[in-house]
């Protein structure tokens, strides 16, 4: 295999490569639902509001407002600047954030990441060197009350929303006839 010339360039032909640092840059990176399926938000971009859709995304330019991508993987590139709350399936961050983070499965802090906020989420991961300033959760009853808390704020500020958009976790959620809305929110902000 290593001995065949590439006919087109006589080099070589080049062998797949399994080294271990390839194999942990693979393995801390979001997975993709497929190919061409990430969205990205160029460098030149500012968006300020919420920013909600049905896709992997990559930021690379400056978010302010809140980001919701609940069954999808974020990625905050070295050029990324965001200062929102966000919440999705799992996240790597390598630029700057202020903002809480919550992830129904992880959070991936590369060396090159400044944050600021607190993280919710089942696994986090954070690399030496790395900025951070806050305070993580990793207990899964703290993220789903989390998550619910979301949801609560999205159907209140949007009441016409789609049953699509609600996350499956909310079937679970009982509320009593004697709280109120104000209750239940004093109640959550408690507990987080």
């Amino acid at each position: 295999m290593f001995d065949k010339k590439d006919a087109s360039r006589g080099r070589p032909a080049q062998g797949k490569s399994s080294s271990a640092a390839d194999r942990a840059s693979t393995a801390t990176t979001p997975a993709r639902a497929g190919p061409g399926s990430t969205a990205v938000i160029g460098r030149s971009i500012k968006i300020d509001g919420t920013l909600s859709g049905d896709e992997d995304l990559r930021i690379e330019g400056y978010v302010s407002g809140t980001i919701r991508l609940p069954n999808h993987c974020l990625t905050i590139g070295k050029e990324g600047r965001v200062k929102a709350d966000v919440y999705t399936k799992s996240m790597m961050i390598e630029g700057e954030v202020s903002g809480d983070l919550i992830s129904s499965e992880s959070v991936s802090i590369r060396t090159t990441a400044k944050i600021s906020g607190n993280i919710l989420a089942a696994r986090v991961s954070l690399e030496e060197g790395a900025h951070f300033k806050g305070s993580i959760d990793m207990d899964p009853k703290s993220i789903e009350r989390a998550l619910v808390k979301r949801e609560v704020k999205r159907v209140a500020s949007d009441p016409g929303g789609s049953e699509r958009a609600k996350p499956a976790t909310l079937t679970n959620v009982k509320s009593t006839p004697t709280e109120t809305g104000a209750a239940q929110q004093a109640a959550g902000d408690k507990k987080l």
